[in-house]
Order: structure tokens, then sequence, then C-alpha cells
């Protein structure tokens, strides 16, 4: 049993370590599928590998839609962790944010779209995923554009790629990344909002957040969470302190 295994047990919440494996709640764009192997990578994947490790248990992967069902998970106590933005809500826990992602806008070449402000008019389709923090902002701002909405990252940016969309919402890291695969596209330098991003646990699990949160904090001091970022090829992403 490694040390960090003993000392998860001795603060009383031993059941994770009992029954071998941590059981993590994962949505996109957060993570991704490779095409050939079927393996699962992100940041999200690599720290919830970092957590097994530690624990000297297995890591079982929840692929879900999106926050929505992840939620219903950590109510249900189907899953023991998430990656979430902190919010308040009785059906999770929440360690402390550690990173934070912007929201912003992804349009197409020759798009006279240059700001949010630009984008609100009548006329407009901005793609947005359903039940997204960055849906959830655009449509407290937003009053003349319309809102089209897709069940996943992927078919949002279908929805551009095809002209079905003026504009795409969500996080900028994730823009920068896909506005490979659209010539010509741009990423608003402009942000409409922010997510604040910790580790979400089921309810009243306070020893067993308590150890997450420890874990989280060693792996921002040790780079364990800038490497994970890096490797996942996402960009300005705002490590949080304090």
């Amino acid at each position: 049993m490694s040390d960090a295994t003993v000392r998860f047990a001795m603060n009383g919440s031993e059941a994770v370590v009992r029954s071998g494996k941590v059981r993590v709640a994962l949505f996109p764009p957060q993570y991704e599928r490779e095409a050939v192997t079927g393996e699962l990578w992100g940041f999200a994947v690599d720290l919830s590998q970092a957590l097994g490790a530690n624990l000297g248990v297995d890591v079982q992967f929840v692929e879900c839609p999106g926050p929505r069902m992840v939620i219903d998970h950590l109510q249900a106590g189907r899953v023991d962790l998430a990656f979430l933005g902190v919010r308040q809500t009785d059906r999770a826990d929440f360690t402390r944010p550690f990173i934070q992602l912007d929201f912003t806008c992804l349009v197409p070449a020759a798009s006279s779209i240059t700001s949010v402000a630009t984008a609100d008019w009548p006329g407009v389709r901005i793609a947005t995923v359903r039940d997204h923090a960055s849906t959830s902002a655009l449509s407290l701002i937003t009053t003349r554009a319309e809102l089209v909405l897709a069940d996943v990252p992927e078919a949002a940016f279908d929805l551009l790629r095809s002209g079905r969309a003026d504009a795409l919402a969500s996080v900028r890291p994730w823009l920068l990344k896909v506005c490979a695969d659209l010539p010509g596209s741009r990423v608003l330098e402009e942000s409409y909002g922010a997510n604040s991003m910790g580790a979400a646990v089921p309810r009243g699990r306070d020893r067993w957040l308590a150890y997450v949160s420890e874990f989280i904090e060693e792996a921002k001091s040790s780079g364990l969470v800038n490497r994970a970022i890096k490797r996942a090829s996402w960009r300005e992403v705002r490590l949080m302190h304090g």
C-alpha cells in the first residue's frame, strides 16, 4: 500500500481505496478519444490518472455528453470525481478553482464580427453547446442574436463549419485548437466571461473532498497541472492561486 493510500485511509475516506478504483466523469471538450486506439486523453484524463496512481487504484472513466449528466452522476454517487466550473449547488461539493478558461467566439474567414457586441445582431446565429457554462453566460448578454444549440462541442463546430452558424461560442483554449480545422477563421480577442474550474465530488464526502483538494494543490505546485494542459495542446489557460 502506497504512502498516499495509507494517508487517505487514515483520513477515514476508505471507499475509493476499498473499491480499488476511482470513478471519474468526463465531458468534451475536456477530453478526446484517440481515433485508432480508442484511448482517452486530455488534461482531465492526466490529472485523474495521477490521482489514481497516488492512491494505488485504477481509474474508471465515465463519458458524458455534458455537465448536466456529470452532476447527475455525482449526486447519485455513480462517480467519485469530476472537473467542473465551481458553482453554488446542493448536488455536489467543490475544491477551490484551480484553472480559469475565458469564454469567447470563433468566427469564419471574412466575417464582419469583431466582438460579442457585433455578434449580437438580428439574423446572426451563434452555435453553442447545450448546458455548458459558456452558453449560460452568453444567454445573459445576448438579446438579438439566435443561439443555435448542439449537444456536444464537435456538433457545434460543425454548425459553423457548414455555414449553419455565423459564430461559435465556447472556451478560448478549445476554440484556439479547433480553429486550425477551419482555414482563415479567427478567435475573438474579447472575452464575455470565464469558467473557474475545480474538482467536484459527491455531496457530503468531506474527507474525500479534503484529499482531492490537497492533491490539486500539490498538482499545481509540482507543475502537473501545467504539464497536463500543455499535453492537451490547450493555450491561454490561467492557473489560479490562493
